[in-house]
């Protein structure tokens, strides 16, 4: 994607106002729209990833809700392209419903992927869910220490960047907030329970979605030897290991 995405800092406000629908079917634009006009959201739309692209550098959007088969690059290109550039709360609304579909949105850095089954209300549910989950995140304890450290992995709550020496790693929202959860808590095995409840706040998630994000944080951390690991504590949840 060229030129910038007018997303301050790389980062989504607190609350949703402008949220764009990327799909190349006109009706579930319109019921959709209608569905989030009630909620009082701003909705854009666009009906394929180029005309969303030109939305994103020409209007400050909080939230885009994508799908995936569309004319020309599809919905799973265009994210990865996007989390390049930002960490703008994602949802995938896709006719495919497969755990490898599923498997693969998240992957690619989603915060959710929801199949067009699902009633309209239900969809403004999960975008509410993503919405109160990144506001309680940044809210949750201004009087916590601001600067997280394990050898040279650097972890800024301020900025909410990771660095490893100085070499800055590229993470999602998710990624950043189990990294920050699993940092807060070195030596300490945090179950599947624990880490929903505080990173998805018990909203619309399984172990299979927690698994999906801890597996895509590890990679990008795996290319730095010194860096503790974080190891699966068979049916329970996960641990990170003392540095």
């Amino acid at each position: 994607m060229d030129g910038d995405l007018l997303i301050d800092g790389g980062v989504a406000e607190l609350t949703f106002n402008n949220i764009l629908i990327v799909d190349d079917h006109e009706e579930i634009i319109l019921l959709m729209t209608d569905f989030l006009e009630i909620e009082n959201y701003q909705v854009y739309s666009a009906k394929n990833t180029n005309e969303a692209s030109d939305i994103l550098h020409q209007t400050k959007i909080d939230c885009i809700l994508l799908d995936v088969m569309m004319p020309g690059m599809d919905g799973f290109s265009f994210c990865k392209n996007i989390r390049k550039e930002s960490d703008i709360p994602i949802l995938f609304l896709s006719a495919y419903e497969t755990d490898t579909d599923k498997i693969r949105g998240l992957t690619l850095g989603a915060d959710d992927y929801i199949v067009k089954s699902a009633s309209p209300s239900e969809i403004v549910a999960r975008i509410k869910a993503v919405e109160r989950r990144m506001s309680l995140t940044r809210d949750r304890g201004s009087g916590e220490k601001k600067i997280l450290s394990i050898g040279n992995l650097i972890l800024n709550k301020n900025t909410r960047s990771v660095t490893v020496g100085t070499q800055e790693v590229d993470l999602t929202a998710i990624e950043f907030n189990l990294l920050e959860y699993f940092m807060e808590n070195e030596g300490i095995v945090l179950s599947y329970e624990q880490i929903i409840a505080r990173i998805w706040h018990d909203e619309f998630t399984g172990y299979h979605s927690v698994r999906v994000h801890v597996a895509n944080l590890r990679e990008k951390l795996a290319v730095f030897s010194s860096i503790p690991e974080i190891k699966t504590i068979r049916s329970v949840g996960y641990l990170l290991q003392k540095g």
